[in-house]
């Protein structure tokens, strides 16, 4: 725990608000546009989603206040071995403090126990804050997309191996 910060396994009660939080964090960087995941319909669903085996998603809270998320997923079409960090959001007054990297650690310990062997993200330059604390944990670029993520509207894609 770091600043009061909890964090635990989504739960079904969260989806409304999560879903908001990946939403208005996409507006406010300009970044609500096709082909990511302002427009998929699992933004709805994330309790549901993350039931897949060998996939998690974390949720942040204080003071029972939920301030975002972050997730590890089998992706489709990935290499063996290989799982992607997802619908990693946070509320803009949680931002700053600590709150991503701890979900980020939690994030690739999970990858790491449940047995995978790199880490693989997708993401836009309107994130560019995120970006960086990607390159911190030591995500490297890649020249083109991995797997079938559906997110054309990314293209900044990074690998991180465990």
């Amino acid at each position: 725990m770091e600043n009061n910060i909890i964090i635990r396994k989504i739960e079904f009660n969260d989806n409304k608000e999560l879903a908001s939080i990946v939403r208005t964090s996409l507006a406010e960087f300009g970044a609500n546009k096709p082909g990511t995941v302002y427009f998929d319909d699992t933004t709805d669903h994330l309790f549901e989603l993350f039931q897949q085996p060998d996939s998690i998603y974390f949720i942040a809270e204080r003071d029972g206040k939920l301030l975002g998320g972050a997730g590890l997923y089998p992706t489709q079409g990935l290499p063996r071995q290989t799982g992607e960090l997802v619908k990693m959001y946070l509320r803009a007054d949680a931002r700053g403090q600590g709150t991503g990297r701890l979900l980020i650690e939690k994030c690739l310990e999970f990858a790491q126990q449940a047995g995978y062997l790199q880490v693989y993200i997708e993401t836009m330059p309107e994130l560019r804050k995120a970006v960086s604390i990607y390159e911190k944990f030591g995500f490297e670029y890649l020249n083109e997309p991995l797997g079938n993520t559906g997110h054309f509207g990314c293209d900044i894609w990074m690998l991180k191996k465990l």
